[in-house]
């Protein structure tokens, strides 16, 4: 299903490559598509291709019987976890800049775009853990906010989640469905509280807790679902709390649950308390913009509402993050062994993300938040 209708993140809708390298260097598993593999296959044959230096003595493909559906081959990496078209000094992708954007794999040419299509339209969110999709959240160039049309991401078929007209829309709660109008009134809401001034993170959250539980009243054959969302109280919740390290654990560990075994980290946790309190805690204030920002791009085009129970799941899924956040927060303290600042704060960004969008999966993270319906 394609849409001329695409809508994204004000921070997000001038997104384009800065060459970090981090997306090549992951040590993913790429699956090559069959038009792509003979089209790459033929330009190494030819010598129009060739692979970086550190990986000529490798075959540039991985064909194995047990591949993904759809795929051909595998990119081969390098002991590093590099892919072998990574040229290593100037973190340029060689079949990019050799053959243009077409040329690559599925998976290249989405990353960091996380979609969902529905019959509204698609709808484009990016994964943190890309370095310049991270650095976004701290901009404050442009107000926060749903813009249609982004520059960066024209009408195209973008992996993602893809939601069909035999599909049922988002749930309201596990007995009531919501429409598609007042889903997007929903989504539109959980952005501008997260945009809102002065607000802490953990204000954002307590109150859309507080909206969701007002909003699973609402009930067919009075006002629409648009309008109940519009009546929500305007003054928010607030707290000055920056949140538990014990709390933030708990959500952690359901996240993690969520991650397979062959992928889980072992536990770190040493310190993370202590981490917390000298480091984080004192400087978390001053970063309340861009973990808003980055709560935003949680509630906004999430496949959680798809997957979840209800309103209750998706904010329950800000929560976790946000716990994630703190706790990555903490680590990159503890190891730097200096106070939160921007630069950390990033990489626990990108951390997280990982963790959420990379290693755990989807349904798995909505089953287990979709606890807080009951």
């Amino acid at each position: 299903m394609s849409s001329p209708n695409v809508f994204a993140l004000s921070i997000h809708a001038d997104y384009a490559c800065r060459h970090s390298g981090a997306c090549c260097s992951a040590d993913w598993d790429v699956p090559v598509e069959l038009p792509v593999y003979r089209s790459l296959d033929e330009a190494i044959t030819s010598g129009r291709l060739r692979p970086q230096a550190a990986a000529r003595h490798l075959s540039p493909f991985v064909v194995e019987p047990d591949l993904p559906e759809g795929a051909a081959a595998m990119l081969e990496r390098t002991d590093a976890g590099e892919c072998v078209f990574l040229e290593h000094e100037t973190k340029l992708c060689i079949v990019h800049r050799d053959m243009g954007e077409a040329a690559l794999p599925a998976t290249c040419r989405h990353f960091p775009r996380l979609a969902v299509r529905d019959e509204r339209g698609t709808f484009i969110t990016l994964s943190h853990f890309c370095p310049t999709a991270a650095s976004m959240l701290f901009r404050d160039d442009c107000a926060l906010a749903i813009v249609a049309g982004p520059r960066a991401f024209p009408p195209l078929d973008y992996e993602g989640l893809t939601v069909t007209t035999n599909d049922l829309p988002p749930l309201l709660s596990p007995t009531m469905l919501m429409d598609l109008a007042g889903y997007s009134a929903w989504e539109y809401h959980m952005v501008a509280r997260c945009a809102e001034t002065g607000m802490s993170p953990e204000s954002v959250v307590e109150t859309l807790t507080r909206d969701a539980r007002l909003l699973r009243n609402w009930r067919p054959g009075g006002i629409t679902l648009v309008d109940a969302v519009r009546t929500l109280p305007d003054r928010p919740e607030r707290t000055d709390a920056t949140g538990t390290v014990e709390a933030s654990v708990t959500l952690f560990e359901q996240v993690m649950r969520a991650v397979p075994d062959d992928l889980r980290p072992p536990p770190d946790e040493s310190g993370l308390d202590s981490a917390f309190a000298h480091f984080v805690s004192p400087a978390w204030s001053t970063f309340h913009a861009p973990l808003n920002r980055y709560l935003a791009a949680k509630a906004f085009a999430s496949w959680t509402a798809y997957q979840g129970r209800g309103i209750m799941t998706i904010v329950r899924g800000l929560d976790a993050a946000l716990s994630v956040v703190r706790l990555e927060s903490a680590r990159q303290c503890r190891n730097a062994r200096r106070a939160l600042d921007a630069r950390l704060l990033r990489d626990a960004f990108r951390r997280a993300d990982f963790i959420l969008n990379h290693l755990a999966v989807a349904e798995e993270l909505a089953e287990a938040w979709s606890l807080a319906e009951s």
